[in-house]
């Protein structure tokens, strides 16, 4: 979704993935998934990446309303939140968004 609109997209497998990527590469957003199996769940994601790249701008994606995880995501810094099933309209307006922001 996120390449027909013109981004470059990097994708990995788990959390623990993310971390290690986000510690070598610049990312200008993380599209992260609350729950994430196997390993660490998308909160315990951010919270690690926050540790070596603080301000790091991410956006939550889940199937679930915003419960407790997501809520202690947001207040770390994530910036927004896409409920699945989310549109291509919808992802791409919040990734625009994010990355407006300064």
């Amino acid at each position: 979704m996120l390449e027909h609109f013109g981004y470059t997209v990097h994708t990995v497998p788990s959390g623990e993935a993310a971390i290690e990527y986000v510690k070598n590469h610049t990312v200008d957003l993380l599209v992260i998934d609350m729950l994430m199996d196997p390993g660490i769940n998308g909160y315990q994601t951010y919270k690690e990446v926050l540790k070596n790249t603080p301000g790091q701008k991410a956006i939550i994606a889940s199937g679930f309303s915003e419960n407790t995880d997501v809520q202690a995501t947001l207040q770390l810094g994530a910036g927004g939140f896409v409920k699945k099933p989310y549109s291509m309209e919808q992802l791409g307006r919040t990734v625009k968004e994010i990355l407006s922001t300064t």
